[in-house]
């Protein structure tokens, strides 16, 4: 049993984008967040990404996922076991596939394993029962934003937006009594952000990423790509609703025979627009955006959205004085407590799930 009143709880998160395993220490009692505690990063080499990379899109069973599982499991247990105590973790996993309306979702790692490595009981497979019980499993850290709209002091509506392979946004109305009362927070997934750019500039360039959106700066975006990139039927769809890091392929051919500056400025633009559709879906506007996730550091990336989405102060986290690179791994810390104590993780306005629900299975060591 989890102690009585706030513990520290260790999250980990490894994003679509493959740049490695984030981990970061709450202090939380499940519902308030106290305090942030150490945190940190173990990169995944090009190898490790080359045997992920192959599982992507892929179900268990395929002979793929299994060596896929085992460079995510021992890369978490080693940046992990760095760490001193904490009451539980919160493991994310690796998602491989996404098709909540199909298979499901499928996040490659046991818990089990880190369980009986690190000592700990390790909370993990946060997504399953939310997608079983007709929801899209998809995004899960509406209510740690909720938690983190309070610490922060705000008082009005904001959104927390999150740029890594996937967008995705949450809008907060602090004012709420808690994160599952109705009208305190609606989410969805926005569109792909990173995903797409780095695939092109790793093909093309044999670069990560666009370091900065440096490239996309020297190129000229194609207004005919981005018109039909928005005419996708999945944004005339109401959220809340998710994506798979794939489900949008054909966005990479449409700038096939562009030159590599236009191509990605192009896929830049892309992803801001969808996020400024997003925030037509949002109960009342919001006058500041707050952004997290590898893409706050594309300074294109964000001008654009700047410039998509007048009237709202468009920022990086850091300025409400939160770690943009650890919201996500911290997230799972906050859900890891929230799962151990009987709370809900996600509702019908964060996944469209039909009821309240706690996901996540714990597994605890020897067992």
């Amino acid at each position: 049993m989890l102690k009585a009143g706030p513990v520290w709880a260790l999250g980990a998160m490894s994003g679509t984008s493959l740049d490695g395993v984030d981990a970061a220490l709450v202090l939380t009692d499940g519902e308030r967040i106290l305090d942030f505690g150490e945190s940190g990063y173990r990169p995944y080499d090009e190898d490790e990404r080359a045997v992920i990379r192959a599982a992507f899109g892929l179900w268990p069973g395929a002979a793929e996922v299994e060596p896929a599982a085992e460079v995510v499991e021992t890369a978490h247990a080693e940046l992990l076991s760095q760490f001193g105590s904490a009451a539980l973790v919160g493991f994310h996993g690796q998602t491989l596939a996404h098709d909540p309306g199909g298979p499901g979702t499928h996040q490659a790692g046991d818990g089990a394993v880190l369980a009986e490595v690190l000592g700990v009981p390790v909370v993990w497979d946060f997504r399953s029962a939310d997608v079983a019980l007709g929801g899209q499993g998809a995004p899960l850290v509406p209510f740690f934003h909720f938690a983190l709209a309070r610490r922060i002091g705000a008082t009005e509506p904001l959104a927390f937006l999150n740029l890594g392979g996937v967008g995705n946004v949450t809008w907060v109305d602090p004012t709420q009594p808690g994160p599952e009362a109705e009208g305190a927070c609606l989410a969805f997934d926005t569109g792909p952000a990173n995903a797409p750019i780095d695939d092109l500039v790793q093909a093309r360039t044999g670069q990560p990423r666009d370091e900065g959106g440096v490239l996309a700066a020297s190129g000229r975006w194609q207004r005919q790509i981005v018109d039909g990139f928005l005419a996708h039927r999945y944004f005339l769809r109401m959220p809340p609703k998710s994506l798979d890091r794939n489900d949008f392929h054909d966005l990479i051919a449409a700038v096939a025979d562009l030159p590599d500056a236009d191509a990605v400025a192009t896929l830049t633009r892309a992803a801001a627009a969808a996020v400024a559709r997003g925030a037509e879906h949002f109960p009342r506007p919001v006058t500041r955006l707050l952004v997290g996730g590898g893409g706050r550091h594309n300074a294109t990336l964000m001008a654009y959205l700047s410039d998509l989405m007048p009237g709202c102060t468009v920022e990086p986290v850091e300025a409400a004085g939160l770690d943009g690179d650890m919201l996500e791994a911290q997230a799972f810390a906050y859900l890891a407590v929230r799962v151990a104590r009987g709370l809900p993780t996600s509702g019908p306005s964060t996944t469209g799930v039909p009821a309240l629900v706690g996901g996540g299975r714990i597994s605890r060591p020897g067992e």
